[in-house]
């Protein structure tokens, strides 16, 4: 008996089917007793943390905010998250020009005007004033101090010199920061590039994993940076996989994280014996595979699942291509993936680059194709192989496993980390 299988890809699914079922595990949407909510119920809980902590503020209507908000490649629903707090401060007579909004961009391309609809209601950049970050601007960078890890910190100018500084974001299991939130939306996504190198390098550490927080150094650095800008207060929420709130939390951002992290890891861990001889995977589809740059982190997640030596199969559509013009300049003239990780090593640290580097890790323990909109031909350059014809490559893999090999299918890979069994 074949069996029919649907992918997330883009904006749409791929319907694809498996021959063998015998040894086959679907991973698909996680099943849990939480109640997913409603748009009113995420507005109460936001409007009664911030009206009880606005009351505190001796004349709060004179005060400049500061709030973060993700940028188009992460799938934070901005709208009920955004629009009680702006509401809270109304409340407080807090005029709309008091009010910046920056676009959490890291070290991805500033978003234009014109893609703010992808992100923001049309009340809110149509009345109040929003900036996309630009890691690059050096005019528009304070200079912080160094952390305790010897990461310059730069941070956006505007956003340090506000008075009230808040944060919004969701809390998953992130590659190499162990989990997303928190103050990494300031940290990172309105820090400088060399402050992003430089924390970035930590992610060689064999602490810096998905699931790890505490012993993390990458992470713990971000932290530190977070205290040094002074962040006021985190709005993070937990999501399922098709982008419904599960829980909001509220507070100060470390506070926010040690609450969210319990969750995120009870709702994303997913128990396994052993690991798998052919893993078929998903980004999730978008934003998750806007690009290849985003799309890696599902293939490091599915890699886990994967026995050494086994083989990923990844879907992404990437419709934005590569995502980062560092990494296709870093990829220039190499051969192999050993080249790849002895030359990223000699050249110093760079975000884009990165990237390479953690393809290179992953190839080391195991094989993996790509199916996406991406050109055969750049692909190859990226020393990934491409796959033309996605049912084709799934038959013919399948038929190639030894008969007691075990298959698993991961729909939603970004949002899944394993947790291997004891005997």
């Amino acid at each position: 008996m074949a069996k029919n299988i649907n992918l997330p890809y883009g904006c749409s699914f791929l319907s694809v089917k498996i021959e063998s079922e015998s040894n086959l595990t679907i991973f698909d949407k996680k099943r849990h007793d939480n109640q997913i909510l409603s748009t009113p119920e995420v507005s109460n809980i936001i409007k009664r943390y911030f009206n009880d902590q606005m009351s505190d503020y001796k004349n709060i209507s004179a005060i400049q905010v500061a709030i973060t908000v993700n940028d188009k490649t992460r799938p934070v629903p901005n709208d009920q998250l955004l629009l009680p707090l702006l509401q809270v401060l109304n409340g407080f007579r807090i005029p709309e020009k008091s009010i910046k909004i920056f676009i959490a961009s890291g070290t991805h391309t500033p978003m234009r005007k014109e893609e703010y609809y992808l992100i923001l209601p049309k009340s809110v950049y149509k009345n109040f004033q929003v900036l996309p970050h630009n890691c690059d601007d050096l005019t528009n960078l304070s200079y912080l101090g160094v952390t305790s890890r010897n990461t310059s910190v730069f941070v956006n100018k505007k956003f340090y010199e506000s008075d009230l500084k808040i944060v919004i974001g969701d809390i998953e299991p992130h590659h190499f920061a162990g989990f997303s939130g928190g103050v990494k939306s300031a940290a990172i996504g309105l820090g400088g590039r060399t402050t992003i190198n430089q924390n970035h390098t930590l992610l060689v550490n064999q602490n810096s994993i998905v699931g790890n927080f505490y012993t993390n150094p990458l992470r713990q650095d971000i932290e530190e940076i977070g205290k040094m800008i002074g962040i006021d207060y985190a709005i993070n929420a937990i999501l399922d996989e098709d982008k419904n709130i599960l829980r909001v939390f509220c507070g100060e951002p470390s506070s926010v994280m040690e609450q969210g992290i319990v969750f995120s890891k009870n709702l994303n861990s997913t128990p396994i014996k052993d690991p798998f001889d052919l893993v078929i995977a998903s980004a999730g589809g978008f934003p998750k595979d806007i690009n290849f740059y985003q799309a890696q982190k599902a293939l490091t997640h599915a890699s886990l699942f994967c026995k050494k030596g086994g083989m990923v199969i990844l879907v992404a559509e990437c419709i934005e291509g590569i995502g980062s013009e560092k990494y296709l300049q870093f990829m220039n003239g190499m051969t192999s993936h050993t080249q790849v990780s002895e030359n990223f090593s000699k050249t110093g640290f760079q975000v884009g680059p990165h990237k390479a580097f953690q393809v290179a890790k992953i190839s080391s323990k195991v094989n993996f194709k790509l199916f996406s909109s991406i050109p055969a031909d750049l692909l190859t350059k990226l020393l990934i192989l491409p796959i033309s014809d996605l049912q084709t490559e799934l038959t013919n893999c399948i038929a190639d496993l030894p008969e007691d090999a075990r298959i698993a299918v991961i729909p939603y890979a970004t949002a899944r980390i394993p947790e291997f069994l004891e005997d």
